[in-house]
């Protein structure tokens, strides 16, 4: 722990030396060194959502052998005229019974195995069935119907690399490699802290000057979804040293500190300088040329990451959304993230402010076809406001208004968002 003497205060928030949300990111990844995440192997049952750690390689081709692509017949296309006898049936999930000749065929299903001889599938609406022969309705063609061996994945090639998220299509990619245990990065344990002595808990009734703790929920939930293991610590009051206490020993439990209130300038917002106290790199950024989120701190304290929140509701959580996320992403072993966006036409203006990035929440409507987004009023302190949105639009530095009619781009909250409304 560094020595506080040796460690200047915190000075007011200086508008003009405000970093934009995107240099703050570059500022932060270019000091901050964060510990790459462990490794561990789960079952394909567990791996959904988590970070694959190894590339994934075919150690085989796939399919491993000519299959069909429809319910018919396996014949030869060389065979003279247009009839073929039927000699026997392909069992789904067995060998051929034998191999035709050119003027033969085998009933086949889909997915099957093409027999020695074939060349081709014919679909049963392709022929006319006599007894125990069929009559094509038309030429066959060599390779008609089936799946060469290899055509979708060849022998030894990389299908997934590592930093992947895993969802439906990876787990079924990974399971036809036949890799049943994944290595998947160990998702990283953030602690969620609030600070504030008018903070209660959720089941308390409300006395005047009391807010209930609703930050830390909307903290940890946000944090899961993003792939991290939320772990919820005792609030803190607006005191340095139980403050300095509590980072203290979250750091010793955790993989980075995610805490609500105290990174403003006010005189109860201890959180930079206590932060600079616990070691380097200390505070990286503080405070963003951003609305709502101004207050907002990016930290680390050797390669844990230490994030401080606005306590205000709204704030807190667009913040957390708009511009942690590639740190909590980075923490997962995630090599590329971008936030699903919509687009979507704009009912009303989303007006922001020349020279600061507006972050400014939208309710989503369909109407016509069409998707339309509605800017909500921006109250930093309303619990409810981010609830009745279903993401939000970034609105640049210059031109700092999206007009209506004009295209606008949604980003999705990552924990969900309220549904799209119909007209």
């Amino acid at each position: 722990m560094r020595d506080p003497s040796a460690v200047l205060p915190t000075p007011p928030f200086v508008t003009e030396r405000l970093l934009a949300p995107e240099q703050a990111i570059v500022v932060y990844f270019g000091r901050a060194v964060l510990a790459p995440p462990g490794l561990e192997h789960v079952s394909l049952d567990d791996a959904g959502g988590r970070v694959l750690a190894e590339d994934a390689r075919a150690r085989e081709e796939h399919p491993t052998h000519r299959r069909s692509t429809m319910d018919g017949f396996a014949v030869c296309s060389s065979g003279e005229g247009m009839r073929r006898r039927i000699v026997g049936r392909i069992l789904m999930g067995a060998a051929p019974p034998r191999a035709i000749a050119p003027d033969e065929a085998l009933h086949i299903p889909t997915g099957g195995a093409l027999p020695e001889g074939a060349d081709a599938v014919v679909p049963i609406e392709g022929v006319d069935e006599e007894a125990e022969t069929i009559v094509l309705h038309a030429p066959v063609r060599a390779g008609d119907c089936f799946v060469p061996p290899g055509e979708d994945v060849a022998a030894g090639e990389i299908v997934l690399r590592a930093g992947r998220r895993l969802g439906g299509p990876e787990l079924g990619v990974l399971a036809t490699l036949g890799i049943a245990r994944v290595p998947v990065y160990r998702r990283p344990v953030f602690g969620v802290i609030s600070t504030g002595d008018e903070l209660v808990d959720a089941a308390q009734p409300l006395a005047i000057g009391h807010v209930r703790d609703s930050n830390r929920y909307a903290i940890g939930a946000s944090l899961e979804a993003l792939g991290a293991i939320a772990l919820q610590l005792p609030r803190v009051v607006d005191d340095p040293n139980a403050l300095r206490k509590a980072l203290a020993a979250a750091l010793e439990r955790c993989d980075g500190i995610v805490l609500t209130g105290g990174s403003s300038v006010g005189e109860r917002d201890h959180t930079p300088q206590i932060v600079a106290e616990l070691g380097a790199p200390g505070p990286i950024v503080h405070g963003l040329r951003v609305k709502p989120g101004k207050p907002t701190l990016l930290a680390a304290v050797g390669s844990k990451p230490i994030i401080g929140l606005p306590g205000n509701p709204a704030s807190c959580l667009m913040i957390l959304e708009a511009i942690v996320r590639p740190i909590v992403a980075a923490c997962t072993g995630l090599h590329a993230w971008r936030p699903v966006a919509l687009e979507a036409v704009a009912a009303a203006p989303f007006v922001g402010r020349e020279g600061w990035t507006w972050y400014v929440p939208a309710r989503l409507r369909g109407e016509a076809g069409k998707l339309f987004a509605e800017p909500a009023p921006i109250r930093s302190s309303h619990t409810s406001l981010l609830a009745r949105a279903g993401g939000y639009a970034s609105i640049g530095e210059w031109p700092a208004r999206i007009e209506a009619g004009a295209t606008v781009l949604i980003s999705l909250f990552a924990s969900g968002g309220a549904p799209v409304e119909a007209a």
